[in-house]
């Protein structure tokens, strides 16, 4: 079911990119065509294709034969240059396709020329028979060298492919984006706890409280009541109600809530899906490693060759240069994460990502027995730990040797040289990989997660844990050396940035886990002294990759140490949750985030689990329920009480994420790759909508409608390591409180 019109008539301004397949919309008298000859009549000029495969015109088709035993789209295809594209215009990109039914064409509006950008691409999987496709977008970029082309490389067998009627038009009307919402009642598809709150949203005009109605499976009401009205939802434009169902205490599967003429998606009461969902979030480790063959037997589907370790056609991580004019050294930086849906790896997203896994040993014990299916697997190490090693590893590699300038300080991250399109399995990628510059970000990360996995890792493995103390000890030494070496902002071509000009965070976080390690009095001190250690550290966001010091904060509460007034930190962190707390009691949707003027961040999912662990560590400090309470309303969001009525974690859910922007899971871009695994978490509504996708379809969003399950979306729907790590933490909570 799609948005209701009074749904719709709230959020305002949604324009989008729309396919369609069948008859082609009526042309407006304004509207320029940009392909010449697209119906091929007489000839295929200026058409041209690939070396190997010319073109031939069948029955007014243009046909070239593809040879089986490419390796990418982009091997073989066939297109046109010289599109004149402006920025800000509409266009309607449409075509008639036929080849071997399940083969998969790449339908591409980019740069004809290096660096051969994208600006608008989809992957339609050919039927067989003829068929007419068509899509709206708006242009990025204003150029004179665009192309309109069609990739079909990539298949191990050979085939034909023919296209007619090419169209590219510009000054067509933005087509409208209509999300479907499903049933205006909003639940966790997933799971309540039976001795938890439960608690949903009705989206409805109605000013006074509606009567609703529990269902078991066989449609059986076993309880009922009747609604709180909320009034206007900020975060997504609607007029709320809220269902508190709390006092249905049974284990149930298959349930709905009926209110206002509407019925929930189903979900269960129970404590299953938590126990599975904390061992799924840590999986998706072993399939984002570099550096390892991913194996068919550990995830069934999910199997492909190492990535860079220097096979053709990578350039692989053995040996690898620093950007010019950076260093005179290589570094042999093979392992490690991939940090996200690219290829790159990244020591402060692997910092922060690092710390919520260890976190999750230290403080949640239920996670150091967790089985994880790993190569490590039965080595008398807890997976978890295994897991974790797999990227400190990697960290200790990018730190400078001794004998070089900067020796101590981390390099801020390897990836390519220039950005890869999608897909790309790790394996293939061709690209030359750079080290970047060492940051003082980069560094204290090293400290502060070498010094944590020095107190973790001792009892199984004692030289390891000897070498990450000295590691974090030199870390720290040369941050302190050069305390302001930033990242810079503009480092962006070939990955992305993380550029971060405020490091006093970084110093706390090091500082503390140096401490809580050691014991020792100069990191005490630095402790003590640190600006960090009075201020509110719990904002909106209370921690992600740039901002550390509520992970120093939490640690300091709940791992035992003698820090003077350590009382006083764990009171700033019930503080902290608190706050939280009151957020959460003013929302709509039950969620503990309110960022400023409704402009939700960049992977609000994460932040919003991250706020929610600020929760759990005040029910570790006070041993009360209202806390665990808070924790288990604010993970209703995540599984479906949200304004889209989605499921932002992979294959939890009615209705899920299942297109997370991704160069190996690509399932939408190539139906012989998978989804991203189950346990995934997408990044969720952020209201900048920085990616071509996103801008074309939903400009104008409002909060929580900021948001799309496309592929093509990065800056919405990307999966990245810091995320999992957050989902990770609070649903091992979850488990462990249930």
């Amino acid at each position: 079911m799609s948005m209701s019109l009074w749904e719709r008539s709230r959020i305002i301004g949604l324009t989008a990119a729309l396919l369609t397949v069948g008859a082609a919309a009526p042309a407006l008298a304004d509207e320029v065509e940009q392909v010449v000859n697209g119906g091929f009549d007489g000839t295929a000029d200026p058409f041209w294709s690939s070396a190997g495969s010319p073109i031939a015109l069948e029955g007014g088709q243009a046909c070239i034969d593809v040879p089986g035993g490419t390796t990418n789209r982009w091997d073989v295809a066939i297109g046109q240059n010289d599109i004149d594209l402006v920025a800000g215009e509409n266009y309607r990109f449409s075509f008639d396709a036929t080849g071997g039914a399940g083969h998969v064409v790449r339908a591409v509006t980019g740069l004809a020329v290096s660096p051969y950008d994208t600006y608008f691409e989809q992957s339609p999987v050919l039927s067989g028979d003829r068929t007419h496709y068509e899509y709206t977008f708006t242009a990025s970029t204003s150029t004179a060298q665009g192309q309109v082309a069609f990739q079909v490389g990539g298949s191990p067998e050979a085939w034909r492919f023919c296209v007619d009627d090419v169209s590219l038009v510009g000054g067509v009307p933005p087509e409208v984006y209509e999300p479907d919402t499903g049933p205006r009642v909003r639940v966790n598809q997933v799971g309540y706890l039976k001795d938890g709150p439960k608690n949903a949203t009705v989206v409805t005009e109605a000013t006074a409280p509606l009567p609703w109605q529990l269902r078991d499976r066989s449609g059986k009401v076993v309880k009922s009541g009747t609604t709180r009205v909320h009034g206007l939802d900020a975060s997504s434009g609607q007029n709320v109600h809220t269902i508190d169902f709390s006092g249905f205490r049974r284990d149930g599967r298959n349930l709905t809530l009926t209110a206002d003429g509407e019925t929930s998606r189903p979900f269960d009461i129970g404590t299953d899906a938590y126990k599975t969902l904390r061992t799924d979030a840590l999986k998706l480790y072993y399939t984002q490693r570099s550096g390892i063959e991913i194996r068919d037997d550990l995830r069934p589907g999910y199997a492909r060759p190492a990535g860079h370790v220097d096979v053709a056609p990578n350039q692989g991580d053995g040996a690898v240069p620093c950007q010019p004019g950076v260093c005179d050294y290589t570094l042999d930086v093979r392992g490690g994460w991939y940090d996200a849906g690219d290829h790159g790896k990244y020591v402060v997203n692997g910092g922060i990502s690092v710390w919520g896994l260890l976190s999750e040993y230290e403080h949640l014990r239920g996670s150091r027995r967790v089985d994880l299916t790993i190569p490590e697997s039965g080595n008398r190490v807890p997976d978890l730990l295994d897991e974790a090693r797999w990227e400190l590893d990697f960290l200790l590699s990018m730190q400078v040797p001794a004998g070089h300038p900067y020796a101590g300080m981390v390099h801020h991250k390897i990836h390519d040289a220039a950005w890869t399109g999608l897909p790309l399995l790790p394996h293939l990628d061709p690209q030359p990989r750079e080290l970047h510059p060492v940051s003082t970000a980069a560094t204290l990360n090293v400290a502060a997660t070498a010094a944590q996995a020095a107190r973790l890792y001792k009892p199984f493995d004692a030289a390891f844990a000897k070498r990450a103390l000295a590691a974090a000890r030199t870390a720290y030494q040369a941050a302190r050396t050069n305390p302001i070496r930033y990242a810079p902002v503009e480092d962006g071509v070939g990955g992305g940035a993380y550029n971060d000009d405020k490091v006093t965070d970084e110093f706390y976080w090091a500082a503390a886990e140096l401490y809580l390690t050691t014991g020792e009095r100069q990191y005490r001190d630095d402790v003590l002294n640190s600006p960090e250690h009075t201020a509110d550290v719990f904002g909106p966001v209370a921690f992600d990759w740039a901002a550390t010091a509520a992970a120093a904060r939490i640690d300091l509460a709940l791992v035992p140490n003698h820090l003077p007034g350590r009382s006083a930190v764990r009171a700033s962190v019930v503080r902290g949750a608190e706050e939280y707390l009151a957020v959460q009691r003013g929302h709509g949707y039950g969620v503990a985030y309110a960022p400023a003027n409704n402009v939700w961040d960049w992977g609000s999912s994460s932040i919003i689990a991250n706020n929610l662990v600020v929760i759990a560590a005040a029910e570790r400090i006070t041993g009360r329920d209202r806390y665990r309470d808070g924790v288990l309303t604010g993970i209703d969001y995540l599984f479906g009480r949200n304004a889209l009525n989605i499921s932002y974690v992979t294959g939890y859910g009615e209705v899920s994420s299942q297109n997370q922007h991704s160069r190996w899971y690509a399932a939408q871009l190539d139906p012989a790759l998978p989804h991203p695994p189950a346990g995934t978490l997408s990044g969720g509504p952020n209201s900048s909508i920085q990616d071509p996708v996103a801008q074309a379809k939903l400009t104008g969003c409002v909060g929580q409608f900021c948001y799309i399950d496309d592929i093509g979306s990065w800056s919405t729907n990307e999966l990245t390591i810091n995320w999992n790590a957050a989902l990770a933490w609070i649903s091992a909570y979850v488990a462990e409180t249930a």
